[in-house]
């Protein structure tokens, strides 16, 4: 396997609709008309993703009111994404992947270097899409830490 694909502003964000933590679906189409800001991690209930995760839901309400939508993107089935988002009181959607065919479409899964070796799995990622579906950001490889307040920052909210 090579290197994903990777999405750059003003592509078309890939469409998809997968199931959440609730069970029930998600399409970026229920989303138009709003920004949205999905966001890719490797696990839920690992460390980096739940450190992840509660900053996103920590920075939520004001996401929301500049109106942004957040939702996070996993290759973990619903159960999973239920027992997480209850843990830690995750706020927003979780949407479960677990064929990685929209990772894969986001460029969010595939090889990349995980302690100095090639590995396949998800890339951690952010992306940022307008009222439109169109890739506002793409941002790929991004830290657990921190990086919720760097996006914050570059998106203009601090």
């Amino acid at each position: 396997m090579t290197a994903p694909a990777r999405l750059a502003p003003g592509d078309p964000a890939p469409e998809f609709s997968l199931p959440t933590d609730t069970g029930n679906p998600l399409s970026l189409a229920d989303l138009r008309g709003r920004r949205v800001v999905l966001y890719a991690y490797p696990a839920a209930m690992t460390p980096g993703c739940t450190k992840q995760a509660c900053d996103f839901r920590d920075s939520l309400g004001s996401l929301q009111a500049a109106g942004y939508e957040v939702v996070g993107i996993s290759p973990d089935k619903p159960e999973k994404l239920a027992k997480f988002r209850a843990r830690d009181a995750i706020t927003f959607p979780l949407v479960s992947d677990p064929d990685k065919e929209v990772l894969t479409a986001y460029g969010a899964y595939g090889e990349k270097q995980s302690y100095g070796r090639t590995v396949t799995g998800v890339i951690r990622s952010t992306f940022v899409i307008d009222a439109d579906g169109k890739i506002e950001r793409a941002l790929y490889n991004v830290k657990a830490t921190g990086h919720v307040a760097k996006l914050r920052r570059d998106l203009g909210l601090d």
